[in-house]
């Protein structure tokens, strides 16, 4: 008897023991082939900066249907391995359905979404938003990736790859203080702040942002690259006019001293407006000055202009309605829809990025390491300048057998240690900290100045990116943004991005084709098997026991 009830105590205090360490010790066991559920160490290192209650809402409560409870799903999983690393961070999911009118005053706007059910369409809409609150900080995140011409499947997949960038991107930024400097240079005819609002106005929520005139070099060219030195980056974002050798010695020497840059260049003179107006424009090269100084650090960019089959579209008047005139939209094949061959983090899950008269870049041999970014696509051709654009080639059909040698580089990013283009030369000024080669940097080519340029309306500036006229939104901001975080990104956050996930998709016309099949047999197989296992029982009792 006392060996009966020492075996039930034993017992019982096993099982308080192991609830007590199953309650204080936690472990999860990431057993995916493409490990989703396991956080890379950017996360983590972004995660730990928490020291107070972070509080995420999520937008995803309510009635959906089975791919978007997969977004929900796996939103949950990753909150609850960010939750595991760190216990600040708590998180809730709310139904948007009851407080819509104010997450959209909040800027929250809904997706509309095409649901397809047994061969019938219904659209949804959904608020595909989290929101973390850290201190007296707010960030908004996007759950859902707005992917132009993907399928949905796609487009689910590509937002739940997302989802651990955006969210420790997110925390990273309302844990961590602007430090970095970013110089946007004016002087010679760059693109006024009204085209390029957009993008700084979403670059100065990272970065701290100033304008650096390069004028001043030709009176005080020391102080001038002094000044310009104290940044960590500096953007030329569609020069019109000629450099002088002053100007581009100062860049020269930026670089030359670890400053990262962003070049985006028109090699050709071009413009769309011209181009409405008189229907025909001509076209030819620019001098910027900027050749050698290109060829020196290993690209160039050549005076041309890329035609591509895989194109955005532009409007045109096609007639009136009383005294309204009707556009409608064509294809226009010099305004390119540009996409990535490389997984590189600048360019991985993101949208196609639409570029208007686009010039090819030539990879040079040197010790800096390039990567192609960019590039058309395979139905892209070349053009020579100077040359006539008409519009009345829309009405031209293209002879598809033209456009077969493409992939021509659009943006290319340079790694290493730079030889100065002055390097054995005369230098047009001296400078104390002047270097003939430099310590290791970064800077990026982009061959054309319009993807940085955001549409006007009614006076003001729209969203870059997205079309005014199509409403269709391109990878124009996304791209840029994650340029500038590669370039100036210490904590490796932007590395996350190059992460894969394979995600199995229901195949729903096969699904909605044999679903009578598969109703049948799990209808008829269970009772099959209980008919089954019912006769042996009987066939083997009556042999026992006959």
């Amino acid at each position: 008897m006392k060996n009966k009830y020492a075996g039930i105590i034993i017992v019982v205090f096993g099982l308080i023991a192991l609830n007590f360490i199953g309650s204080t010790i936690y472990k999860r066991f990431d057993l995916t082939e493409d490990q989703r559920y396991t956080l890379s160490d950017a996360s983590k290192n972004s995660i730990n900066n928490v020291d107070e209650i972070l509080l995420i809402k999520v937008y995803l409560q309510g009635d959906f249907p089975s791919e978007f409870k997969r977004l929900q799903t796996e939103t949950k999983l990753l909150l609850e391995e960010l939750k595991t690393v760190n216990k600040n961070i708590q998180f809730g999911f709310i139904n948007p359905t009851i407080i819509a009118d104010k997450l959209i005053k909040k800027g929250l706007e809904p997706s509309r979404l095409e649901v397809q059910e047994n061969e019938k369409l219904s659209e949804i809409v959904i608020f595909p938003w989290a929101e973390i609150n850290y201190k007296n900080k707010t960030e908004n995140i996007s759950l859902l990736k707005d992917i132009y011409s993907n399928t949905q499947d796609e487009q689910l997949q590509s937002s739940i790859q997302n989802l651990e960038y955006a969210f420790a991107n997110g925390i990273h930024k309302v844990t961590t203080k602007k430090s970095k400097k970013i110089a946007v240079i004016k002087g010679n005819g760059e693109l006024d702040d009204l085209y390029i609002f957009d993008f700084l106005q979403k670059l100065g929520e990272y970065y701290l942002l100033a304008p650096i005139t390069l004028d001043s070099v030709e009176s005080q060219p020391v102080k001038t690259l002094t000044e310009l030195s104290k940044f960590d980056l500096a953007i030329i974002a569609k020069p019109t006019e000629k450099f002088s050798e002053q100007e581009k010695y100062t860049l020269d020497q930026f670089l030359m001293n670890g400053g990262k840059s962003i070049w985006l260049i028109d090699n050709v003179q071009a413009e769309l407006d011209s181009l409405l107006q008189t229907g025909e424009t001509l076209v030819y090269p620019r001098d910027l000055g900027l050749t050698d100084l290109f060829f020196n650090y290993g690209v160039r960019i050549n005076s041309d202009l890329i035609t591509d089959l895989y194109s955005s579209q532009i409007p045109l008047a096609t007639g009136n309605i009383g005294n309204q005139t009707q556009f409608s939209n064509f294809q226009w094949t010099y305004f390119p829809l540009v996409n990535s061959l490389s997984n590189h983090p600048i360019t991985n899950n993101t949208e196609a990025v639409n570029y208007k008269f686009a010039n090819s870049i030539d990879t040079l041999k040197n010790k800096i390491t390039k990567t192609i970014l960019l590039q058309s696509s395979s139905l892209s051709k070349t053009n020579g300048t100077p040359t006539v654009v008409s519009l009345k080639s829309i009405g031209q059909k293209p002879n598809q057998a033209d456009f077969n040698n493409g992939n021509y580089p659009l943006a290319v990013l340079l790694e290493g240690s730079f030889k100065s283009a002055y390097n054995s030369r005369v230098k047009p000024f001296h400078f104390p900290n002047s270097k003939e080669v430099g310590t290791p940097t970064k800077m990026i080519v982009i061959s054309d100045g319009d993807i940085i340029a955001n549409d006007i309306s009614k006076g003001k500036p729209i969203e870059l990116g997205l079309n005014k006229w199509t409403n269709q939104r391109f990878g124009n901001k996304e791209f840029l943004l994650n340029a500038v975080n590669y370039l100036l990104d210490d904590s490796g956050l932007i590395n996350i991005r190059s992460k894969t996930i394979k995600i199995a998709f229901l195949n729903k016309q096969k699904a909605y084709e044999e679903a009578g099949k598969w109703q049948l047999i799990n209808v008829i197989f269970p009772l099959l098997l209980i008919g089954l296992f019912g006769f042996l029982f009987n066939y083997f009792r009556k042999k026992k026991y006959q």
